[in-house]
């Protein structure tokens, strides 16, 4: 398979890029700093600047897949600048690679493009899947115009948008910031922790990628996450665990917003996202449960 993958070097997209070279396909990056990244990832890298100019028409010409995983860290606080970044980086760099798309020849075969739980905004506990609408809050309203740019490259092409819950990788993410606070004993349940968390495994969300990049029954919207989403009190009892720590000593809601501001919202109000579509599709999980998945990220 030819595959172009633009945030190759990211957290995802160095695990990607990986499995996709361990199989033998034929990648392209793209990135700000290409020299650097193909230097890290030992492919060859063109440069891109998503926000403000159209991707090389030969990094996409004849792909069997583009991957689009850039876009600026939403795990930052949420000043005025960078709530504009992360919105346009997401909305403006996206319009950038379908222009660039449709303006090649010939055209890849099909899109793959990151997308986020926080779709679906705060739902309490219900399970939510791949039919239910955008939430009304504004992380929830960044997502769902990432994806309209996204939606409009399924003109002609397979598209797929893979709405991701939280990562679990010790490297990096939501999983990394806890760790020291685990390690040390002082980890536990955030606000209520009753307020779920879908999470998934990098191996799983890496699979996830690769099946929609060989099968073309892979296409719109897909659920990146666990069969079983938990809570976050059940989350923080498994991590502290794996890490032989005690993990009862509960994170109040305020001390939260006052570390990241309004990006707190992520932690303190959950979704119980679930993966409607996976089993349909034939995706079969290599870490379903939530137990094993932290014996295997932090072994």
């Amino acid at each position: 398979m030819k595959v172009t993958v633009s945030g190759a070097t990211g957290r995802v997209g160095r695990h990607l890029v990986a499995a996709l070279k361990e199989r033998g396909d034929e990648v392209i990056a793209l990135s700000r700093d290409p020299d650097k990244a193909s230097e890290q990832l030992g492919v060859p890298a063109y440069a891109w600047d998503l926000k403000h100019e159209a991707v090389p028409k030969e990094a996409l010409a004849g792909r069997d897949a583009v991957v689009h995983l850039a876009g600026e860290d939403v795990g930052q606080r949420w000043s005025t600048e960078a709530k504009a970044e992360i919105l346009e980086s997401r909305e403006k760099g996206t319009r950038n690679m379908v222009h660039s798309i449709f303006e090649t020849k010939p055209r890849p075969k099909a899109f793959i493009c990151a997308s986020a739980s926080g779709y679906y905004g705060a739902r309490g506990g219900e399970p939510v899947d791949e039919l239910e609408p955008p939430g009304s809050d504004w992380l929830a309203d960044v997502v769902a115009r990432w994806e309209r740019q996204a939606e409009t490259a399924k003109v002609g092409i397979r598209m797929v948008i893979v709405r991701t819950g939280i990562v679990l990788d010790a490297e990096g993410g939501a999983l990394a910031r806890m760790l020291p606070f685990f390690k040390a004993g002082v980890g536990g349940p955030i606000g209520s922790g009753k307020q779920y968390m879908p999470w998934i495994h990098l191996d799983d969300l890496v699979g996830i990628y690769l099946a929609a990049i060989d099968h073309d029954r892979f296409n719109g919207a897909i659920n990146a996450c666990a069969p079983e989403p938990v809570t976050n009190k059940r989350f923080a009892k498994a991590l502290g665990a794996a890490l032989h720590r005690p993990a009862v000593a509960p994170v109040p809601g305020f001390t939260i917003k006052l570390l990241y501001g309004e990006m707190s919202q992520i932690v303190l109000k959950g979704v119980r996202m679930v993966p409607g579509r996976a089993a349909e599709l034939g995706y079969e999980f290599r870490h379903p449960d939530l137990d094993e998945a932290l014996a295997s990220t932090l072994g």
